[in-house]
Parts: C-alpha cells; structure tokens; sequence
C-alpha cells in the first residue's frame, strides 16, 4: 500500500542535487523528504545558498534530483508541466506581448476554443486588477503590475501549484506589503496549491500555513513550523512577534553554523 495521502498534492522522498564543479562536485541538497498537503500555502526559508531555490526548480521540472523523487498525486514528476508554474522576482514576461497576450499564453499553447482563452484571459486580468492595463506592455507596468501579471498567467495556464521564487525581493516595502495582501485573496479564491520562498521571517509567518526552515548548504529541512494564526494575521500581535523569534532564532543557529564551519 502506498503512503501517499489521499490529500498530499506534492511528495518528495530522498531528494538530493549535486552539480558538477571543475573537478569537483556541489552538494547542493542533503536528503529532502517532503508531504504537501492540496491547497496548503507553504513558505521555504535559508539562507543564501541553503538549496531552497534548487528545490523549487526540482519540483517545477527544470532540474533533475540526483536520487530521490518528486511526485504529484503519486505520478513522478519528470520535467515541466503547466499543472505546476512558476514566478520569478524578475518576472519573466514577454516583453513583445500584452498583458492580455501574457496571460493567455498558456491557454493559447494548449489550443483551447477561442472563446475560452479569450473567457480565461478576462478572468485573470479582473483577478489581478489590471482591467485598464489590460493592452499595455510590460515596460509600461510597474514592478508590482508586472508581478501581477506573472501570477495571474499561472493561474490562467490551470496551475494546480504555484512556485514563487522571492517573487516580491525587488519591489518596495508598500508595493511588497500590497502584493501579499492580494496573494493571499487569489490563494484564499482558487485554492492553488503555493509553496513560496523568501528571505524574510516576517514575510513568511504572515502568509504561510507551514514554515520550512532549510539549514545552510547542503539543504536540507531542519524544521518546520505550523502557523495556526488566523488571517489576516497581525504583526505587531505576541503571538505573531513568538513565533517569528522562534524561526529566526532556527534561522540565526544555521547562519552561525555555517560561519563555524
């Protein structure tokens, strides 16, 4: 019998990576076992270096795990699939096409009838609030449009998991605060499936049902943290300011580990 829940989107059992370095080789990821459960918002925090991004790559099918396997609903993971999307910091659109045209992208690949890419396009552009910017280009949006707009052509390629690499590092502190408001609603309405990496504490208890804390190279997951704070949450609450001492502080012992060694 498997022990795949019946809830579990994602497993990840015995994932490692290394690369090839001159001569040598990278650790890059130490043993990774992992259960995400259908529609949980989990958030990946380490520092630089830690794997974190390796291990989304892994799970979007853009690398390969030197042993262990990645699994969706129990179906190996082999490369990539629109069932699972990615947003980068640098977002990644295509500079040639529309905001509409980017958001339609997927639907068109997959040769839907015209009325529903056309139907699909419209939802997401409502979604993201970008109905006047809807025939602009992206060099013609702001940073936090933009990322809107990454998020939203995700979603319209029928995700069922969105991987978020740092997507808000690059924006300001009001435009990042504005984004994570938003990203939770689009999370809270389809129910996607987010595993989401950051650098900060606070980001992370803010958004995250779960919080990984990934210890410095080689990965791999040191703790983890439920966060059973109802939303939206508070960050000048003790509750909120305990737990986000309790990760830094996880996060802290593997900086100073690492400088150690």
């Amino acid at each position: 019998m498997s022990d795949v829940s019946a809830q579990d989107i994602l497993t990840i059992r015995g994932v490692t990576k290394r690369f090839s370095v001159g001569d040598g080789e990278l650790e890059a990821l130490a043993t990774v076992d992992l259960s995400i459960p259908t529609g949980e918002f989990v958030c990946m925090i380490g520092a630089s270096g830690c794997g974190k991004s390796t291990l989304l790559r892994i799970i979007a099918g853009f690398e390969e795990p030197t042993t262990g396997n990645v699994a969706m609903y129990g179906k190996a993971i082999t490369g990539p699939g629109s069932d699972r999307g990615m947003v980068f910091q640098d977002y990644a659109l295509f500079p040639w096409m529309t905001v509409r045209e980017n958001i339609s992208f997927g639907p068109r690949q997959r040769q839907l009838p015209r009325e529903e890419i056309a139907r699909t396009a419209n939802e997401f552009v409502r979604m993201v609030g970008l109905e006047r910017f809807a025939e602009r280009y992206p060099n013609q949006l702001s940073g936090g449009m933009k990322q809107r707009v990454a998020i939203a052509r995700v979603l319209a390629n029928d995700a069922s998991i969105l991987l978020m690499d740092e997507p808000f590092g690059a924006l300001d502190a009001l435009t990042r605060e504005q984004l994570q408001n938003e990203l939770l609603q689009i999370w809270k309405r389809t129910g996607v499936t987010t595993i989401f990496v950051t650098h900060s504490v606070e980001e992370a208890v803010l958004l995250a049902d779960r919080v990984l804390v990934m210890s410095a190279g080689p990965g791999r997951i040191d703790s983890d943290f439920r966060i059973d704070l109802p939303r939206p949450r508070d960050v000048s609450s003790p509750e909120f300011n305990a737990l986000r001492r309790d990760i830094a502080r996880r996060l802290t012992s593997h900086l100073t580990l690492a400088r150690i060694s």
